[in-house]
């Protein structure tokens, strides 16, 4: 799976006032933006063409522009984000998604989907079903992709502590490779699958984002880092602080097409 394209949406004015349950103190919004900036360039060093919108101040969880939608194989789904404050966002992101998409399909009422929810491995999606996506925009986002020939799992993914989304616990590595964090070790869901757990302590590095043969992963766990490179993935450590205090990852960053 080759990505070319990517958008991203930096932090905004108001960003410390986003949803969290981290409980990690707020963010420092230059800190914030300038890895950001990083992020975007390792992007770009893995052969994407970045489209930057500008922040938008109405939502402060905008930066996370990932939840917004789901994007495979050529498809284009319209979440329907799980937390009231965010469903502006998906209209918000709609204009930037034209320019690449001539339609979109969408996740309907009573149907919720946040895009961190969905983890595309190859040609199979797995779903999470969690605090934020529920049963019935699983079950609506599953027939989506059916129609580009996709097939899926639905994961429960609720009640794990400190995760709030299916992509917090689980990454793929390419082929029929996942990394997870121990409590989906085991899972039937991921029978036939070759499993990476993320070492105890680190399971934050869990949200990792392959691009193009290289593995984004925050820095600062030495065990995940040197577990993939064991694999043979050349891999970007990538500082996110910022975004951990509002319960964010790398993969919820961008939205990569």
């Amino acid at each position: 799976m080759t990505f070319t394209r990517a958008i991203v949406r930096p932090p905004a004015a108001t960003y410390a006032e986003g949803l969290t349950t981290a409980g990690l103190g707020p963010p420092d919004l230059p800190l914030a933006l300038a890895q950001h900036r990083a992020y975007v360039a390792a992007l770009e060093s893995c052969g994407l063409h970045v489209t930057v919108l500008p922040p938008d101040d109405r939502f402060p969880d905008s930066t996370f522009v990932e939840d917004t939608a789901v994007l495979a194989h050529g498809l284009a789904v319209l979440c329907r984000p799980g937390a009231p404050s965010r469903a502006g966002e998906v209209e918000a992101i709609r204009p930037a998604l034209g320019a690449f998409f001539s339609s979109f399909a969408a996740i309907e009422s009573p149907g919720t989907v946040d895009g961190g929810d969905v983890c595309e491995a190859g040609d199979h999606v797995f779903i999470g079903v969690s605090e934020r996506t529920n049963e019935e925009g699983a079950r609506q986002l599953a027939a989506h992709l059916e129609t580009r020939g996709l097939g899926s799992t639905v994961v429960d993914a609720r009640g794990i502590p400190g995760l709030l989304h299916l992509k917090s616990g689980i990454a793929w590595l390419g082929a029929r490779s996942l990394a997870l964090t121990k409590p989906f070790a085991g899972r039937p869901e991921f029978a036939g699958w070759e499993l990476l757990v993320v070492p105890p302590g680190e399971e934050y590095a869990a949200n990792a984002v392959l691009v193009n043969g290289r593995v984004l992963l925050a820095a600062g766990y030495p065990g995940f880092e040197a577990a993939v490179t064991a694999l043979g993935l050349p891999v970007v450590p990538l500082g996110m602080s910022e975004f951990r205090k509002l319960d964010g990852g790398l993969s919820c960053l961008s939205l990569r097409f």
